[in-house]
Formats: structure tokens, C-alpha cells, sequence
């Protein structure tokens, strides 16, 4: 495989554990390479790493370049970048994948400007094509579809002759493939080739702080819109979402209008969430909150408009008064 375009994917390591975002971005790297008949392979950066990378053959990973350095374990800006650029121009992958996290989001750039190729950002689907420019037709392609002018339309982006392609892509928008244990992965130790003089910075000290919320690991969620978002509201939808033992979440204009913290936000620009129900209180359903929301298992949809676009992709719709018919589901739920 060495003479074709492997699909790369950056990995992101936070505290010595392999980031799920990695992880999700495998299943993804893996569709592709299967339309392109190629392998999976991934860049990691860090220290102490080679336990955590011996995972990623779970996922699909055939092989790993590991830069392995205790000058990196922390992340920091310019020596990652230069250490991906290197790992690019020395393996020659066709597509490289990138989360976009504030890692991935820093290091797609300069990695791009370096080698002076197209990056997308913040892709929702990344699919394998064809594309005609004049009298040219340009086949298996990527096709990096992302939302664009607010959300108001679905814009597929290509680079034909851009190598290699790159993307950033949304953490939670792609599906983690269920681990094989069964599948192992080969570990290729790199040379580290930074100098001292590349790093700019020195991390001192690290603080972290939990989320309040996990919207990403919740089985259910009950999300207010601006229609059920008055203080009582809200309350009512955080009442029900803990009798449940769920999560409260919310739509963008609550999370603008500095009801809730972005924790809570759900969509395009927040969190996308796969729960087994989710419960949309007072949502509209435009497409910037259905992207992150749709493929809930089971959608129940309360508005008092009965043409909101959110009864379009709901399993179950309820056409009301969003307080009176919370209070009812509290009351049921707790009968019961």
C-alpha cells in the first residue's frame, strides 16, 4: 500500500487518553479508504502514548506514526504542526482528517499553509466522488460537505487537486464503529526532528474543569427552545430531565440569549448528540439545531405551532402549550 493514498488521521491525546473525536474520525477514515482501496493510518504526537495507540487497531487504524517526545506532552502550537507536516510529506496520504477541536483547528491550518493544500473546515459528511471541471473529470474525489451561509444551505466543498485533501470534522458528527479486539495495529516510532527553538511556549501549569453537562454521552435529553425559555420553562424541562435521569439542553438563540451556558447547546454550532430520546420543548427545528439533534433514536416534539419543522423529523409530535404539557409528563412519569 505503500504507493496509494492512504486516508490519515490526526490523532488527539489529552491527558495520556486517546480523544473520541480520534476515534470517531477512524470510523470515518475507514468508509473512505474502503471506496478508495486503501489503508487507515494515523500521526500521533505525545509521550508514554504506546499502550493507548495499541487501541486504535480496534477502531480500524492499520498503522501509526508515533513522534514520541517528552517536549510533547503537552500540545503546543508549532512543533505538532511541523511534526504533521513532516509525516505528511514523508507518507504521502490522499486525505487527512483532523477533529475540529481547538487542537485540531489549530494545527489544520499551519499544516495546510505549509504544504500549501485545501482544508475544509467543520465538515458534517465527507463522501468519495467525482468532479468535472470544464472537460476534466476529476473521480474519487473528497467531497467535504459542510453547512454554510448560517445554516441555510448544505455546500460541498472540493479540492481535486489539492494533495492531500483535508478536513476538519465536527466531534460527535461521525459515528465511533464498534472496537474488534480482534484487529491490531502497527506502530511505526518517527524521529522527532523539532528543535528546542521551535518551541515558542512552555506550559507551566495545566488546569482542567469538568463540564457541568455531558450532553455527548447522554441516553436522554430534554431540550428547550426560545419557546420554553422563561425561567418556570426551563425549570419544568431541567424537572423532567432529571426524573428521567437525563440531561437539559437547549438550542442556540437560549444559549445567546445568556439563559443557558454553551454546555447545553445542541446543533450545528454546539454539541451533536445520537440519545436514545430526545424531548424538544419550544425548538423550532431549523436545520442548524435538527443537524445536531436528527438521529436521535426516538424524537417527541412539543410546540404550540403545529407547522414547526420540527414535526417534520419527530417520531411523535404534541401541539400545546409547552408548561401545561411538561407539567402533565412530570406527573405522569412520577405516577408511573
Amino acid at each position: 500500500m505503500k504507493n496509494k493514498k492512504n486516508v490519515m488521521v490526526f490523532i488527539e491525546s489529552r491527558a495520556g487518553k486517546i480523544a473520541e473525536v480520534s476515534l470517531e474520525l477512524l470510523g470515518a477514515a475507514q468508509g473512505l479508504a474502503n471506496e478508495l482501496g486503501v489503508q487507515v493510518e494515523a500521526v500521533a504526537i505525545g509521550h508514554n502514548l504506546k499502550t493507548e495507540l495499541k487501541t486504535l487497531g480496534h477502531y480500524g487504524c492499520q498503522r501509526v506514526y508515533y513522534i514520541d517526545d517528552a517536549r510533547l506532552a503537552c500540545f503546543t502550537s508549532v512543533p505538532y504542526a511541523k511534526i504533521v507536516t513532516n509525516t505528511i510529506k514523508s507518507h504521502t496520504p490522499g486525505i487527512v482528517l483532523f477533529g475540529a477541536t481547538t487542537m485540531g483547528r489549530d494545527v489544520a491550518p499551519r499544516v495546510a499553509s505549509a504544504l500549501k493544500c485545501g482544508l475544509t473546515a467543520d465538515c458534517t459528511d465527507l463522501k468519495i466522488g467525482e468532479h468535472k471541471i470544464k472537460d476534466k473529470i476529476y473521480k474519487n474525489t473528497l467531497l467535504q460537505i459542510r453547512p454554510a451561509f448560517g445554516g441555510n444551505i448544505i455546500a460541498t466543498i472540493v479540492s481535486p487537486e489539492s494533495v492531500p485533501s483535508m478536513a476538519t470534522v465536527r466531534e460527535g458528527v461521525m459515528k465511533m464503529l464498534p472496537p474488534n479486539p480482534e484487529l491490531a495495529v502497527e506502530i511505526i516510532n518517527e524521529e522527532c526532528l523539532v528543535k528546542d527553538t521551535d518551541f515558542l511556549t512552555e506550559v507551566l501549569e495545566i488546569i482542567s474543569e469538568e463540564k457541568a453537562v455531558n450532553l455527548k454521552a447522554a441516553q436522554i435529553i430534554v431540550s428547550a427552545g426560545m419557546g420554553a425559555s422563561d425561567p418556570d420553562a426551563i425549570a419544568l424541562a431541567r424537572e423532567l430531565a432529571s426524573a428521567l435521569s437525563g440531561e437539559l439542553g437547549c438550542s442556540r438563540p437560549v444559549v445567546d440569549s445568556g439563559i443557558l451556558d454553551k454546555d447545553h447547546q445542541v446543533g450545528q454550532t454546539g454539541i451533536t448528540v445520537r440519545p436514545n430520546l430526545y424531548i424538544a420543548c419550544g425548538i423550532s427545528g431549523q436545520i442548524q439545531h435538527r443537524a445536531g439533534m436528527a438521529e436521535a433514536k426516538r424524537i417527541i416534539a412539543i410546540n404550540k405551532d403545529p407547522n414547526a419543522p420540527i414535526f417534520a423529523i419527530a417520531h411523535y409530535g404534541i401541539v400545546g402549550d409547552v408548561k401545561d404539557i411538561l407539567t402533565k409528563m412530570i406527573k405522569a412519569y412520577k405516577k408511573a
